[in-house]
């Protein structure tokens, strides 16, 4: 099955949460001095290629994130602190 680009077809509303979760996982990345993800995932033993797709706003488990959020020093608090409304659950 080499070559299956096969785009999965998710709600809007759903991608718009991926979409910001990946716009402030890359907001702390920078603000950590990590200018792009292949360093940042390199310097902390992650997947370069899941952390750009995570910042382009793929899905991803829970797990993943938590590890993520561990490697920049950043709480689940502080990363859904900002940009995330109650009301878009």
């Amino acid at each position: 099955m080499a070559g299956n680009n096969r785009k999965i077809k998710r709600d809007p509303l759903d991608q718009e949460l991926l979409d910001k979760i990946g716009a402030r996982l890359r907001f702390f990345r920078k603000e950590k001095g990590f200018t792009n993800y292949e360093k940042f995932a390199n310097n902390h033993n992650l997947s370069r290629s899941q952390i750009g797709q995570y910042e382009k706003g793929q899905n991803m488990n829970l797990t993943s994130l938590g590890s993520i959020l561990r490697a920049l020093g950043v709480s689940w608090k502080e990363f859904f602190g900002e940009g995330f409304d109650e009301d878009q659950a």
